[in-house]
């Protein structure tokens, strides 16, 4: 299926569920018959309001590349969740053997853009990054596992959330770093190679995980393209100075996107039930700001 027709209905699709009878369209019962047939017409299926195949996925799932999914016990890359994906059995990170008892139609693998791929390094002691004391204490921590791996890990994401991070080893994996941009690829690569037009969907995708004094406005960014205009661009982030936790800062950057690529980009609100209120303001944005018309139009596009 075209990925930017499934990437515009993905997401209202996720709820869908339908009787096992409904499936099989030669076998009339009421559940499948349409509210508008009266036995007068021709055809009992006419004006149904229900889609006859609902197609299955995951609009939001994290890898090794992830800091958190990393950070507690995800050692696994996109390939390996494609391949789960679409029904292949693979080892998982417990070391055993899975299978979905049915594949997947679809999948987004949505890492966090920020720090994407940070936390695998950590843990894999890059010689580049144990030169940082940071690293070099989280990767102690990791390496010895047990309370002293938990707590590394929750020092870890606590030292991001404050934005704490060492800024010199943060900027080698954000944009604007050659490794990001070939980290970036690599992701977009992987989509690619699994991606098989009516058979299985791989939709390029990301996190954009804006997080105000503990209030959450993630959004997950589906790219409704293949790698010839997503690979013109790296995902947005959050951290400064490229990055920015406002919501209205990411709009200009899918904005940017469609104009640049000629392209088209969706992003889905993310847990909203822990932003606060604020992800969805009625009067004021996050900052205090009144809300105008500008910033209506722009979230409502």
């Amino acid at each position: 299926m075209n990925r930017s027709i499934l990437a515009a209905t993905c997401a209202g699709m996720l709820m869908i569920a339908l009787p096992a009878a409904a499936q099989d369209t030669g076998t009339p019962t009421p559940e499948t018959l349409s509210g508008a047939y009266t036995g007068k017409v021709y055809s009992p299926y006419a004006r149904r309001s229900f889609p006859e195949r609902p197609l299955w996925g995951d609009s939001h799932l994290h890898t090794s590349l992830s800091m958190d999914a990393g950070l507690f016990g995800n050692r696994l890359p996109p390939r390996d969740a494609y391949r789960f994906a679409r029904g292949e059995e693979v080892v998982s990170s417990t070391g055993q053997a899975v299978r979905l008892s049915r594949p997947l139609d679809w999948l987004v693998v949505a890492d966090h853009s920020d720090g994407m791929g940070l936390v695998g390094d950590i843990a894999a002691g890059k010689p580049e990054l144990l030169a940082y004391e940071q690293a070099a204490r989280w990767n102690k921590g990791l390496a010895e596992g047990g309370d002293a791996g938990v707590q590394a890990a929750l020092d870890l994401i606590t030292t991001f959330s404050q934005g704490k991070m060492d800024p010199e080893m943060f900027a080698l994996y954000s944009p604007g770093s050659k490794l990001y941009k070939n980290l970036w690829e690599k992701v977009v690569a992987d989509a690619e190679a699994f991606n098989d037009p009516g058979r299985f969907t791989a939709l390029i995708g990301f996190e954009w995980t804006s997080l105000i004094k503990g209030n959450n406005m993630h959004r997950v960014v589906i790219m409704r393209d293949g790698a010839v205009r997503t690979r013109q661009m790296v995902p947005y982030t959050t951290q400064a100075p490229i990055g920015s936790p406002d919501p209205r800062d990411l709009w200009k950057y899918l904005t940017n996107y469609e104009e640049k690529t000629g392209g088209e980009v969706l992003a889905i609100a993310h847990n909203g039930n822990l932003s606060n209120g604020i992800m969805f303001p009625l009067e004021a944005q996050w900052n205090g700001t009144r809300l105008d018309e500008t910033y209506v139009t722009q979230r409502d596009k």
